[in-house]
C-alpha cells in the first residue's frame, strides 16, 4: 500500500526497506509532490499526479516499468515520464535519485525527455503528408502522437466543429455543472497547433474522398493531398422526431457550443426535461441538479442503463438520482412538444422551458460510404485500424475492429478508446504495425459516484456483484459462459486497474 505521508521530505532520504514489496512512497521535493518506487535494482522518482485530472499515482498500478492512474487508466513510463497511452497526453516529471548504502535521496528534477528522432531508414517509408478528418478525441490524439513520434511533414486536421479539440467528457460533467472553468476544456492552447505545425481547419466539412488521386475535397472548395488519411468523423446525436421537436429550447449535447447553449438556457430556467436515460442523459441530469434546477427524465426502458449495466446497477443508478431529486417517467416516450408542454405516450404532460435530448448517437459514415470503404455497422478496420483501402485508417466512434478480448468485431463510443485508437493509428501510419488490443475503458460520473468500466459486454449470461451497491463499494463482473467480458467498479479503482491488466493477459 502507498505511504499516506505526503509531508515526507524526500531530499532528506528514505531507507531502501521502505520500498520493499513494491511499496510506493509519497513525499515532497520542495513544494512538489513526488512518488518513489523500486524497479529491479533502480529507484525511480516521478510526479505524484496524473497529468489528465491529477489522479493520485501512488494509488495506481505498477506494470513493468509503467504506472497506471487509478482514476481513468492513463499510463506513464516510469523511466522517462512519457505518457504511454491516453487519456493523459502530457508527461509526468522525473527526479534524479542518489543511493548511499541503504538510503536513497531524491535530488533535482530532470529535464524533459528529448524529442524522438526516428532512424533515417524508418522515415524513408513515412507518408509525404497526413490528413485527419475530425477534431475529436481520435483525431487530436493522432495528430499529437505523430508529432511526438517525430513526424515532421505536412499534417492537416479538418474539423466541422467551431472550437478546437476539447475535453468532451467534461461537457456533460463538471463543465455543465458549473464546477469546471471554460479554460480547462481545450485539450491544448491555440499556440500548440502553430508550434507543432498542425494545420487545424475549423468549421469546415470534408465533402468527398478521392482515394485514386489520394486527396480530400473540402466544403470551401480546397483540396488537400494525403499520403495517409485518418477518418475520425465521430458520431452525431440521434434527433427526436416528434411534432414540436425542432423548437429552440430543445437541445442536444455533443460539442462545446452545445454545452454552452444549455448552460445559457439553464441560467433562466427552473425546470428541465431530459429525454433519454443513457449515460449522457443522466450525466446531464446530475449536472443540472447541481445548478439547482428541477429535472424530469423520460425514457422508454424500465430502468436506466439496464441494457449496459444490468437491472441491479440500473436500479441503483435510479435510486441515486432520485435521492438527489430527479423524477423519472420510465416506460414512456415523448410524443409531442407544444411550446413548453411535453405530452408523453401515456397522455400525461410535463412542463419545461429547457429540454435536453440524449437518446443515442449514430456514427458519421457518409464519407466512408462514398469512398467507398468496407462498412459493417461502422467502418471495418483490421487489427492495425487500417480500412479496406491501403493507407486509410479509421478510429474512434466510427471504427469496428476485431477485439481479441471478446472475440467479436466491435464498435465502441468511448472517449478513452477513441484517443487510444488515434494514437495507435498514428504509429501505424509510420509503419509500426502495432495491433490495437487495448481493453476498452470508460467512466461515468453521477454526483459523487463514479462508475468505471473495463471490457465490452453487449450481451452476458450473468452479472455477479461483489460488495454492496448501496455502500458505494463493489465490483460487478459480466460473463458469457466461462468468459469474463467486462468489469464495472464503484470506488474500487485498484480493482478496475487489476481487472484491465488481467483481461490484457487473458486474451
Amino acid at each position: 500500500m502507498p505511504n499516506p505521508d505526503i509531508t515526507k521530505d524526500l531530499t532528506q532520504g528514505i531507507t531502501i526497506s521502505e520500498l520493499a514489496g513494491g511499496a510506493i512512497v509519497r513525499g515532497k521535493v520542495g513544494e512538489e509532490e513526488v512518488v518513489v518506487l523500486q524497479r529491479g535494482a533502480d529507484v525511480l522518482a516521478v510526479g505524484a499526479h496524473c497529468t489528465h485530472y491529477r489522479g493520485p499515482l501512488a494509488d495506481g498500478l505498477v506494470v513493468g516499468d509503467t504506472i497506471r492512474c487509478p482514476w481513468h487508466h492513463a499510463c506513464f513510463d516510469l523511466r522517462t515520464g512519457e505518457p504511454v497511452r491516453a487519456p493523459a497526453l502530457d508527461p509526468i516529471a522525473c527526479w534524479r535519485v542518489e543511493r548511499h548504502g541503504n538510503t536513497v535521496f531524491v535530488r533535482e528534477k530532470l529535464p524533459a525527455a528529448p524529442k524522438k528522432r526516428a532512424p533515417a531508414g524508418e522515415t524513408a517509408t513515412w507518408p509525404d503528408s497526413v490528413v485527419i478528418v475530425g477534431g475529436g478525441a481520435a483525431g487530436f490524439a493522432a495528430a499529437e502522437t505523430l508529432r511526438r513520434e517525430g513526424y515532421d511533414r505536412p499534417l492537416t486536421m479538418v474539423s466541422a466543429d467551431e472550437a478546437p479539440p476539447c475535453d468532451r467528457p467534461n461537457l456533460s460533467k463538471d463543465y455543465l455543472a458549473g464546477s469546471a472553468q471554460e479554460d480547462w476544456i481545450p485539450l491544448r492552447s491555440d499556440d500548440f497547433y502553430s508550434e507543432q505545425r498542425i494545420d487545424l481547419i475549423l468549421k469546415t466539412q470534408v465533402t468527398a474522398l478521392d482515394l485514386g488521386k489520394r486527396r480530400v475535397q473540402l466544403s470551401d472548395g480546397r483540396r488537400y493531398p494525403f499520403g495517409s488519411l485518418l477518418l475520425a468523423t465521430g458520431a452525431e446525436p440521434i434527433r427526436l422526431n416528434v411534432p414540436g421537436s425542432n423548437q429552440p429550447h430543445v437541445h442536444y449535447l455533443r460539442t462545446l457550443g452545445d454545452s454552452k447553449a444549455i448552460i445559457a438556457r439553464a441560467s433562466s430556467t427552473k425546470r428541465v426535461v431530459v429525454i433519454g436515460a443513457s449515460f449522457i442523459g443522466l450525466e446531464v441530469a446530475a449536472s443540472l441538479r447541481a445548478r439547482g434546477i428541477d429535472v424530469d427524465v423520460v425514457a422508454p426502458e424500465n430502468r436506466p442503463m439496464e441494457r449496459v449495466l444490468g437491472p441491479e446497477v440500473g436500479r441503483f443508478v435510479q435510486n441515486l438520482h432520485q435521492s438527489h431529486g430527479v423524477r423519472f417517467h420510465l416506460g414512456r416516450t415523448v410524443t409531442q412538444l407544444d411550446g413548453e408542454r411535453l405530452t408523453l405516450s401515456d397522455h400525461s404532460t410535463l412542463e419545461a422551458s429547457l429540454v435536453v435530448v440524449g437518446i443515442g448517437v449514430r456514427p458519421r459514415l457518409a464519407l466512408a460510404e462514398q469512398a467507398p470503404l468496407s462498412i459493417d455497422r461502422g467502418v471495418s478496420v483490421n487489427e492495425y485500424l487500417e480500412t479496406s483501402a491501403s493507407g486509410v485508417f479509421a478510429a474512434g466512434d466510427i471504427a469496428r475492429w476485431p477485439d481479441r478480448h471478446s472475440g467479436d468485431r466491435i464498435r465502441v463510443e468511448h472517449w478513452v478508446v477513441a484517443e487510444r485508437q488515434g494514437q495507435t493509428a498514428a504509429r501505424n501510419m509510420l509503419g509500426r504495425r502495432e495491433r490495437f488490443d487495448a481493453v476498452p475503458f470508460f467512466w461515468s460520473q453521477h454526483y459523487d459516484v463514479a462508475i468505471n468500466y473495463v471490457g465490452h459486454a453487449e450481451a452476458w449470461d450473468a452479472a455477479a456483484i461483489d460488495g454492496r451497491l448501496e455502500d458505494h463499494d463493489c465490483t460487478i463482473t459480466y460473463r458469457r459462459g466461462n468468459r469474463r467480458l467486462a468489469v464495472a467498479t464503484i470506488f474500487r479503482d485498484r480493482a478496475s486497474l487489476e481487472a484491465e491488466l488481467e483481461m490484457e493477459r487473458e486474451a
